[in-house]
């Protein structure tokens, strides 16, 4: 709810062309302090005077979400540095252009709710000095008036709860705003020490909360192996970690530019295969190959695709061994040389297809086992391998593959992860609820889990102890003094006002006190 007179003046700061800037009055602060009720009665009572404080420049308080110019500390915008006119806060001036705004500090509906029952709670413990103030007038006049006996007794606490009451109020009101509007010392503490407040908060956590001890302390104490196993061992805990790991797994395969995998992937298998001699592993493989006979299936399947190429192209074989005979040899005579050398040629390879003792198969054996002591041993053979394998490495088809091999992955990967059914997630799942049985009852792989965890928390608060506590610290920075004083008071101001009720009462009766022991005395 505004006034008529409110209005006014906000239209013609609006036709001014200075949004930014507010002119504020004594005036318009009792206009503000009466629709705010403030206090009961004229709105103008000790708790709401005006703020004399040179920082805020005789500001008052500002509707809720709104943030006003503050004296010289008024930019061109309207906002101190730190807070534009609009109420969000902004860089302050010599900031670069890099630095991101913090976000601002909003004065909600439910923090104007609060801040209703913090009225109502002040008219109340105003109306309980009025009380003790009226019942002193009284009191005090009975006894001029020559009442003997209880005139002076009542008198008594309630002069004493008249200055409970005053030095709680002037205690309360000192918090949030200079009690009266004077500039008295170390008031209006909130506004004015925002800042050093948040610092303090800052360190104190820093000291007592992101400490290596603390952070080792609270982890041990929380049994996180027992817990984490107990969680992964049920199915439908597995199940939805074994979904995330998926989603989280498309995600970054989303995220990943291919040719730069496939560019990182080619090098790595080019420069891996460049740096290491092929030849002396090559020629243990096949010598353990050749020791254990698994190069025979290879000599089968070679003879008997040999008879079958041959029997399939008898006039091949026949044609090229005529075509390669003089020219002065008659042509049945080269004909019947190249019927013979085809006929013993089948012959010869289908006997080694179907005698396993074959000379021939023996003659094999020997010259891979003797070439595989060459790969080994053999200086030339080893250099013939090398060049070999840099011109197969250096051909572009060969590279080719290698840069495919990233799409071929990516593909299958993302096809299993998208498969609840897939071998990928199953055996994910088999193994999370297997690693979650062994936490729930190993204690030496909960010891190490729980040690890995301490040691990385107390690094991380160890080594970016300064960088969390300053998100404290400049966060409260970054906050408007005025809407953070408000904000705090919604919250806070009820309790405070049973400080000033409480006062009154225990003021009264310590005055009581004072005043029967001393009658008991004979003052």
């Amino acid at each position: 709810m505004r006034t008529a007179g409110g209005r006014r003046v906000r239209e013609r700061v609006a036709r001014s062309g200075r949004p930014g800037v507010r002119r504020t009055g004594t005036r318009q602060k009792a206009r503000r302090d009466a629709v705010d009720g403030n206090e009961p009665g004229a709105g103008t009572g000790p708790e709401h005077g005006t703020d004399a404080h040179p920082d805020h420049g005789g500001r008052t308080g500002a509707p809720a979400g709104v943030t006003e110019g503050r004296g010289a500390g008024a930019g061109p915008g309207g906002g101190p540095d730190g807070v534009a006119a609009d109420g969000t806060a902004r860089a302050p001036r010599g900031a670069g252009r890099a630095a991101a705004p913090l976000a601002a500090f909003a004065y909600t509906a439910a923090d104007e709710e609060k801040r209703r029952g913090v009225r109502r709670m002040k008219i109340t413990a105003t109306g309980l000095l009025l009380l003790v103030a009226v019942v002193y007038t009284l009191a005090t006049w009975a006894k001029n008036s020559g009442v003997g006996g209880w005139p002076g007794y009542v008198a008594a606490a309630a002069e004493a709860g008249m200055v409970g009451a005053l030095a709680d109020w002037f205690a309360v009101t000192a918090l949030f705003r200079r009690p009266l509007g004077l500039p008295i010392p170390h008031t209006a503490i909130i506004p004015t020490k925002k800042d050093q407040l948040g610092a303090s908060l800052g360190s104190f956590v820093g000291e007592n909360f992101l400490s290596a001890d603390v952070v080792r302390g609270r982890i041990h104490a929380l049994g996180v192996g027992g817990r984490v196993g107990a969680w992964l061992a049920e199915p439908a805990h597995a199940d939805r970690v074994t979904a995330e790991l998926a989603t989280a797994l498309r995600g970054a395969l989303t995220v990943l530019r291919d040719a730069d995998v496939q560019a990182i992937v080619g090098e790595a298998i080019t420069r891996r295969a460049d740096a290491v001699e092929v030849g002396p592993g090559l020629g243990k493989m096949l010598e353990k190959v050749v020791a254990d006979g698994g190069h025979r299936k290879v000599v089968d399947l070679v003879c008997v695709r040999a008879h079958d190429w041959l029997v399939l192209h008898g006039d091949a074989v026949m044609d090229a061994v005529q075509g390669g005979a003089p020219g002065w040899t008659p042509r049945f005579v080269d004909k019947r040389v190249g019927e013979r050398v085809y006929k013993e040629l089948l012959r010869f390879v289908t006997e080694m297809r179907d005698m396993p003792g074959h000379p021939a198969r023996d003659s094999i054996d020997t010259f891979l086992a003797d070439f595989a002591a060459d790969l080994q041993t053999d200086p030339d053979t080893r250099e013939r391998v090398e060049r070999l394998k840099s011109e197969i490495l250096g051909r572009r088809e060969v590279q080719d593959v290698i840069a495919s091999v990233w799409s071929s992955v990516r593909t299958m990967i993302l096809a299993a992860a998208e498969d609840e059914r897939s071998e990928l997630r199953l055996r994910a799942r088999a193994s999370l609820m297997s690693l979650g049985a062994r936490l729930a009852t190993d204690q030496r792989l909960q010891a190490k889990l729980e040690g890995w965890l301490e040691d990385a928390a107390a690094y991380v608060v160890t080594t970016y102890r300064t960088e969390i506590t300053s998100l404290i610290s400049d966060t409260v920075a970054g906050w408007d003094a005025d809407q953070t004083s408000r904000k705090i008071e919604a919250h806070i101001g009820r309790d405070l006002q049973f400080i000033r009720i409480n006062g009154t009462v225990v003021g009264a009766l310590a005055g009581l006190a004072i005043y029967t022991v001393s009658r008991a005395l004979g003052g």
